[in-house]
């Protein structure tokens, strides 16, 4: 089976959202967060979560998307449990039971959107609409195949000084150049 995970392809999930998720918790959807929240009141980093994050369930953090992989029938229990475990004891979940049968459907769902490859990742876009939460969602791959996921990569060179020369981006623009 596929279950989604969080990923932080860069440090942006830490600025945009209170709480980021940290990266390989399984994800959710999580729209039940905001099933008491006026949409339209909110503001900042609850907005951004509003409108684009998947819950990692152990922290309960945000992350801009959700990559799929594949899970264990082991996995997918052990998710489950600490999602319910979260609605007891965040949510005002009645009972332990009735939280398992919620976490439940929060994984099943969210097993439902990967029916792409494995590392596919997933992005979220939701929107409050005749007083419903839509939900949106879109796959993203790399063309030709998979590669590494990473959003940059950078080079450290030591022992050499930077070259010594200078472009001008306008004047290449115009047609001109200068050395």
């Amino acid at each position: 089976m596929k279950l989604l995970r969080t990923i932080r392809l860069d440090p942006s999930d830490t600025f945009v959202f209170e709480n980021a998720a940290e990266p390989g918790e399984w994800a959710v959807s999580g729209s039940f967060v905001f099933w008491r929240a006026d949409p339209a009141a909110l503001e900042g980093k609850a907005r951004a979560a509003f409108r684009g994050g998947f819950l990692g369930v152990k922290t309960l953090g945000w992350s801009t998307l959700g990559q799929i992989v594949e899970a264990s029938e082991d996995d997918r229990i052990a998710a489950i449990d600490t999602l319910a475990k979260q609605l007891v004891a965040n949510f005002g979940a009645p009972s332990l039971a009735d939280a398992i049968a919620a976490a439940e459907e929060e994984f099943e769902f969210a097993s439902s959107l990967c029916t792409h490859p494995a590392d596919t990742l997933i992005a979220v876009h939701r929107t409050h609409e005749n007083g419903e939460i839509r939900e949106a969602f879109r796959s993203l791959r790399p063309k030709g195949g998979p590669k590494p996921l990473r959003a940059f990569s950078f080079l450290e060179v030591e022992g050499e000084d930077e070259p010594d020369e200078k472009v001008d981006l306008a004047g290449m623009a115009k047609g001109k150049s200068e050395k």
